[in-house]
């Protein structure tokens, strides 16, 4: 829902935190949850390390709205599944975050929210289906080669959003 968006972004970022450069994160050089790369093709040159630490939640948040709650459709979602897509989607990519809803919500995993897709995630028990979409995440999470790295961190994320998400529910 739009009126979400905000309290959206705060929690994530709570989740996301400051910079980080750990070496065997894939991502690289990071702050407030978004990579080097995600930035540079966002403002559209290269950027360093100093470029990289001056990000502010406020400089972030129009690349957040529009890559990924925007890819989602997180403005006509449900809810809580409105922040579960966005958080899902900034760790794995919005097509990612998408199908594992489809796969969860029973319809075809094509990675478009098409009329038939939004009108099964209106029709879903949405406690129900955001404990099915938080085991898909834990899934797709244990699978990934970094696991024993990181882990520890996505499954308590993944536990942390599901709560979050049901919480706003309420």
């Amino acid at each position: 829902m739009k009126e979400n968006f905000d309290e959206a972004l705060k929690v994530i970022l709570k989740h996301e935190g400051g910079y980080v450069h750990h070496k065997l994160d894939p991502g690289g050089m990071t702050n407030l949850g978004v990579t080097k790369k995600v930035w540079e093709a966002w403002v559209g040159k290269a950027v360093g390390e100093k470029e990289m630490r001056a990000l502010t939640p406020a400089t972030v948040a129009p690349m957040y709205r529009k890559k990924y709650w925007d890819a989602v459709k997180a403005d006509e979602l449900p809810t809580g599944l409105d922040y579960l897509m966005f958080d899902f989607a900034i760790n794995a990519g919005p097509g990612r975050a998408i199908r594992t809803m489809q796969k969860a919500i029973g319809t075809n995993p094509d990675g478009a929210i098409g009329p038939k897709t939004m009108q099964a995630l209106k029709d879903a028990n949405q406690k129900d289906l955001i404990a099915k979409f938080s085991m898909e995440k834990e899934l797709f999470y244990k699978a990934l080669p970094t696991f024993a790295t990181f882990g520890k961190g996505w499954m308590r994320r993944v536990a942390e959003a599901q709560s979050h998400a049901v919480t706003m529910l309420a």
